[in-house]
């Protein structure tokens, strides 16, 4: 499988760029966008960002003393009771969050300590830490399984109560890039839990236990190598956006002297930076909204038809309106953590729906931060190159700009292992094996599905072959005919998207292609 990676051009001076607080009006495009159309592969295609997060340390990540923390004794972590003041030179950091890794150590076997420490399982006791809302446990070798349970409970910040135990989904594996990408050979790429939305917590327990011995496998499986519990805190969330019309800037007032009388306070228009990295992901999307912009505005079908620049001579366009994107500024994405480079494949013939497995606790408000979080842990945790997911969808129906690179463009995602060439991803917060999803979530995957499907001519009730790149289902080579909107299971034995999420594809298919025109 070959990936286009794709450096930056003519972005040499994005660091001096500066924007007004306000965004231009949102309006549509002009006919004929050439960023609406599926992408070019050539090499001068834009994309910049910062160096690798793999091997260089964002600047902005000072207070992350104990992103690696390891003790002469077990590597337990030494935490005050309450964390520092967010203030001085800690804000930068402070509001692009942080990630507390800690190792666990052995926990004393439930019964027959004979079968070693691998048996008895590893954990923490309760302890206090630095404030964080997402938890998931990582481990040494990206290809070895935890064969076992994982589970944690919290405190809530300021409290003294603390949480049920909650289960941590484990098979997480078949959520990556596909295996011989660079993306997987990059060295970094560690084995990993799903992620958990804890919400607000300043404490933690947790347990890792292997599966139990039974008749057919007498010893239990040992647990991975280097477990490691990650605590991240997503930071605070990015400064709203003036509403239209709105006036801009702070308020300032002259000084005043004597004799005079004080003059009238005035507006004064306070421009925003745009860092080098911010510039390059939103110029991907430049041509659907104004640089910087936190959303990408909806447009009506007709709008749609005229900017997606797919109308051939006496052919009717099969492509839905375009819905309202929230984009990775929106969501306040801090870009310094993601790799430099973008990565294309060639088109867009199928999309994977997911859930994120991260639970349901968590409100449409909090959507933001969880999308931090997972991106901090999808980058810093597990190694990746940037978040997996191609778009998330909140509970409420909020759809949201996931890995960069161009929300119109074919960016190589990290989300179904195997298939990850040619696809997209989609994933619902939340977890939906017992839980229905929201209506407004199966409605956010239609309109989506019916906008970028249709930019490259995918019928959302159709099927289509693809070729598998090696997973727990299909061996590498094999070709696959599935559903244009498929679920995870289709292309990994999974239980992802959730069995009552996957049952509502069928809806969302339908949809879709009516949105289309089909």
């Amino acid at each position: 499988m070959r990936a286009l990676l794709v450096t930056s051009v003519g972005v040499t001076c994005a660091a001096a760029l500066t924007l007004p607080l306000a965004a231009p009006a949102l309006s549509a495009p002009a006919a004929h966008s050439a960023s609406a159309r599926p992408p070019s592969v050539s090499p001068e295609s834009p994309g910049s960002g910062p160096p690798s997060a793999r091997t260089e340390a964002a600047p902005n990540e000072a207070n992350e003393a104990n992103e690696a923390n390891t003790g002469d004794e077990g590597g337990a972590l030494e935490v005050p009771e309450a964390a520092p003041p967010r203030t001085g030179g800690t804000r930068a950091a402070a509001l692009a969050g942080s990630t507390q890794s800690l190792p666990l150590e052995p926990l004393a076997a439930p019964s027959d300590r004979s079968m070693g420490p691998a048996t008895a399982g590893q954990g923490l006791d309760r302890r206090t830490a630095r404030p964080f809302s997402l938890v998931g446990v990582v481990w040494d070798d990206a290809e070895a399984e935890l064969h076992g349970t994982v589970q944690v409970r919290t405190r809530a910040t300021g409290s003294t109560s603390w949480s049920d135990w909650q289960d941590v989904e484990t098979h997480n594996a078949e959520h990556a890039a596909d295996l011989g990408s660079a993306e997987r050979a990059s060295g970094a790429v560690r084995g990993a839990t799903a992620p958990l939305w804890v919400g607000d917590s300043d404490g933690v327990e947790v347990r890792v236990r292997p599966e139990a011995a039974d008749p057919q496998h007498p010893a239990a499986v040992p647990l991975p190598e280097g477990l490691r519990l990650e605590l991240v805190d997503p930071g605070a969330d990015p400064a709203p956006e003036p509403a239209p019309g709105a006036p801009v800037g702070r308020t300032v007032t002259p000084a005043a002297f004597a004799g005079n009388p004080v003059p009238p306070t005035t507006t004064t228009a306070v421009p925003e930076v745009l860092t080098a990295e911010s510039a390059a992901t939103s110029a991907v999307n430049a041509d659907l909204a104004p640089l910087g912009a936190a959303v990408i505005p909806a447009l009506t079908k007709a709008e749609t038809e005229e900017e997606a620049a797919i109308v051939a001579a006496g052919a009717k366009p099969y492509i839905g309106p375009r819905p309202k994107i929230v984009t990775r500024k929106g969501w306040g994405a801090d870009e310094k953590l993601r790799e430099r480079n973008f990565a294309y494949t060639k088109s867009v013939k199928a999309a994977f729906v997911h859930h994120s497995a991260t639970g349901n606790n968590y409100t449409c408000k909090q959507a933001p931060s969880v999308l931090r979080s997972i991106y901090r842990y999808h980058v810093k945790s597990s190694g990746w190159r940037d978040f997996g997911y191609n778009f998330a969808v909140d509970k409420c129906g909020n759809i949201y700009e996931g890995r960069a690179g161009g929300v119109a463009k074919a960016v190589l995602g990290a989300h179904t292992l195997g298939f990850n060439t040619n696809t997209m991803g989609v994933a619902v917060l939340g977890t939906y094996s017992s839980t229905n999803p929201p209506a407004a979530a199966v409605t956010a995957v239609s309109k989506l599905t019916a906008w970028k499907l249709g930019l490259f001519g995918a019928n959302p009730k159709g099927k289509v072959t693809l070729v598998s790149g090696g997973s727990g289902k299909y061996s590498k080579g094999k070709k696959v005919k599935m559903n244009v909107i498929s679920g995870h299971r289709d292309g990994f034995a999974t239980e992802c998207p959730g069995a009552r999420l996957y049952k509502k594809l069928g809806k969302a298919r339908t949809s879709s292609a009516k949105l289309q025109g089909r």
